[in-house]
């Protein structure tokens, strides 16, 4: 008996350790990765950025008139995103096939025929959309007849004032100034509004986009002009600073006009082509008005 009663309690299972008071570790959450204050993957946008003005700068210094082919490519992938996310977000239909094909014709006709091109193939897309949506019936007719009309504007009208850019004997030099002008302002209002940004500018539309930023932007924007005006235009530098501070306007307007598309919407970004920048068309938002003021003022102030 006290041999079997030995081996009963050998075999009787030590209660387990109570354990300590707390939260059980596998249901704590991680704490949340603290967002950067940059707000974008800035290593891929660097990059991606680096890569375009390459594809650009080579274009212009070697055959300038290819920079029109990458302006039509550009319009034709911004085009078909804003397509896309109005398809998604709000079943909008855009006359797709007239808007991407009446697109072309406003970029490659604005290269010999100037705005007259541009304008009668702007015309004759719309009439093309008109008729196109027909088949499709009543309901909703207006709403995607309205939105193909914008999109035809808003892209590929405005990129043809880009194309009109190159074809004059110094169209490096206002394509150049152009971009530089763009550019400066984005990286200006950028680093400003990352580094000291604290007044929001429109917080219902772009919260992050700060007063401060915009003070960049203008520093930034008006010494390019300055410089490209001067040193690679027949301008004077006070044409300079007028040109650098309408880019920096019309740039803003246009960010600021993307980003209410995109509330309105209710999405993030056009597209996701461009690492640490999301859609093509979310750069072309300061490019496009900008190229329409680029060649008002460079043709006023540096004519052909």
């Amino acid at each position: 008996m006290s041999q079997v009663s030995e081996e009963r309690e050998d075999r009787v299972d030590a209660p387990e350790p109570v354990p300590a008071a707390g939260p059980d570790p596998e249901t704590v959450p991680e704490p949340a990765p603290k967002a950067s204050r940059a707000g974008r993957n800035l290593p891929a946008a660097i990059g991606v950025g680096l890569l375009l003005g390459a594809a650009i700068v080579t274009s212009l210094l070697t055959v300038r008139y290819l920079f029109i082919g990458i302006i039509a490519i550009a319009i034709a992938v911004g085009t078909i995103e804003l397509a896309g996310a109005l398809k998604r977000a709000a079943d909008i239909r855009i006359a797709l096939v007239p808007v991407l094909v009446g697109g072309q014709a406003m970029i490659w006709l604005a290269w010999p025929f100037g705005r007259e091109g541009a304008l009668t193939a702007f015309v004759l897309t719309v009439l093309v959309c008109l008729l196109w949506r027909l088949p499709g019936g009543a309901k909703g007719y207006l709403r995607d007849i309205s939105a193909s009309v914008f999109a035809v504007a808003y892209i590929p009208l405005f990129g043809a004032f880009a194309a009109m850019l190159v074809p004059p004997a110094d169209g490096v030099g206002r394509v150049l100034a152009f971009m530089i002008g763009v550019v400066a302002s984005d990286t200006g209002g950028y680093i400003a509004g990352v580094l000291g940004g604290k007044h929001p500018m429109a917080p219902s539309i772009s919260p992050k986009k700060t007063w401060e930023g915009f003070a960049g932007s203008l520093v930034a924007g008006v010494v390019a002009g300055a410089l490209t005006l001067s040193l690679l235009l027949d301008g004077h530098a006070w044409q300079g600073v007028l040109f650098g501070a309408a880019i920096v306007c019309t740039a803003t307007l246009g960010d600021l006009v993307e980003s209410l598309i995109k509330r309105d919407l209710g999405v993030k970004d056009m597209g996701n082509m461009l690492p640490g920048h999301g859609g093509l068309m979310d750069r072309l938002d300061s490019l496009l008005p900008s190229a329409v003021v680029s060649w008002l003022l460079l043709s006023a102030f540096v004519p052909v």
